[in-house]
């Protein structure tokens, strides 16, 4: 059994569980996570027992080549919601289907719902929200390695980008840099638009590389991430280019820890609001707890954000085989910031970092 049909096995049971004979799947990533589709225009329709992914003529050689011997594929016009009611008529006849809400514009569902009904009208239309997603919390080894290789892939290239040196470079230019060797080492691509960000920029938590220079004695935020096989990574580092300033260097120094502290605490069983206290607690009793405004950390897979949600709000507890990041930050605007992020799988009695980047050591000598 290939994973894609293990996991489309795991969502029969869950559309049991929902009370569904099945389930219209139109969030890209969703629809890959089940069949292996991979491309820009599909819908997937997983039933009790058949199921069917729709894509347009641009993806007929490409669909029938990714998905599953065992999944049928129709290619029809672009808009895709004619083939689409056909395939629900067809595989839950009179049947309760769902759709991905979370997905789907009011617009685009009503359109849907509209057209199943012109073909059958005895089908129930009803949303469903988180049950793909449910399945994605928990990686299997083959989604692990796939992370891993992403997550190797950024350590090379932040490291040949650092031995060349980055004073002197605008962020521009050592975003651009970053992302070069990320292809040349063969990844599919960044995760994300790569964040440089020194000095004052660094106090920006989502700053976008500028032509600012990154000059002596700053802290230099670098956040990126890697694609390998579909699947994403995410790391973060912050660079000293020489002595700094007291309240950069203090502010670096109680990140490192309160990281450290929240790394130690990944295991099963912790809630992630919980997680997430263990690095706010510590940076909040430093005085700086103002200066850490977002959640701790976030499930990363097939997107570079999904759950679990590691924050305040989280209401998730880590449970094996989990992917989240740990990445507390201290933004003092006006002079500065600091991220320092890794990834972790959480094991059966804690956490493996995927992460092997050097973190600096600053001392407390300062300018």
């Amino acid at each position: 059994m290939t994973a894609s049909a293990a996991r489309r096995a795991r969502l029969r049971e869950a559309l049991e569980g929902a009370g569904l004979d099945a389930l219209v799947v139109s969030h890209l990533p969703n629809v890959r996570y089940l069949t292996g589709y991979v491309g820009s225009n599909a819908v997937a329709v997983i039933g009790r027992a058949v199921d069917r992914v729709v894509t347009d003529a641009r993806y007929t050689v490409s669909a029938r080549e990714q998905v599953d011997d065992e999944v049928a594929v129709t290619i029809g016009p672009g808009d895709l919601t004619g083939d689409l009611a056909a395939a629900v008529a067809a595989i839950a006849p009179s049947g309760r289907v769902g759709l991905e809400a979370a997905h789907l514009s009011m617009a685009r569902g009503a359109q849907i719902t509209a057209r199943i009904a012109e073909l059958d009208p005895g089908v129930t239309v009803t949303s469903a929200v988180g049950l793909v997603e449910g399945l994605r919390l928990i990686k299997d080894d083959q989604e692990i390695a796939a992370i891993a290789r992403a997550a190797d892939m950024v350590d090379t290239a932040l490291a040949a980008v650092l031995e060349a040196g980055i004073v002197g470079r605008s962020e521009r230019a050592v975003a651009f840099a970053l992302q070069t060797r990320l292809f040349e080492i063969g990844a599919e691509g960044p995760s994300f638009e790569i964040i440089v960000a020194g000095g004052p920029n660094g106090a920006k938590p989502h700053a976008v590389p500028g032509p600012r220079v990154i000059g002596e004695g700053e802290l230099v935020v670098i956040d990126l991430g890697a694609i390998a096989d579909g699947y994403c990574s995410d790391m973060t580092r912050t660079i000293p280019t020489g002595p700094l300033p007291a309240r950069l260097a203090r502010a670096y120094e109680v990140c490192a820890q309160a990281q450290a502290a929240a790394l130690a605490a990944v295991r099963p069983g912790i809630g992630c609001a919980a997680l997430d206290g263990v690095a706010r607690e510590l940076i909040t009793a430093a005085g700086l707890g103002k200066a850490f405004g977002h959640g701790l950390g976030h499930g990363v897979g097939l997107e570079i954000h999904e759950a679990p949600r590691v924050a305040r709000e989280g209401t998730d507890t880590l449970r094996p085989g989990m992917v989240v990041t740990i990445e507390p930050g201290i933004y003092l605007e006006g002079l500065g910031g600091v991220r320092i992020e890794d990834l972790v799988v959480v094991t059966d009695d804690g956490g493996r970092v995927l992460s092997h980047s050097p973190k600096a050591s600053i001392s407390s000598a300062t300018v």
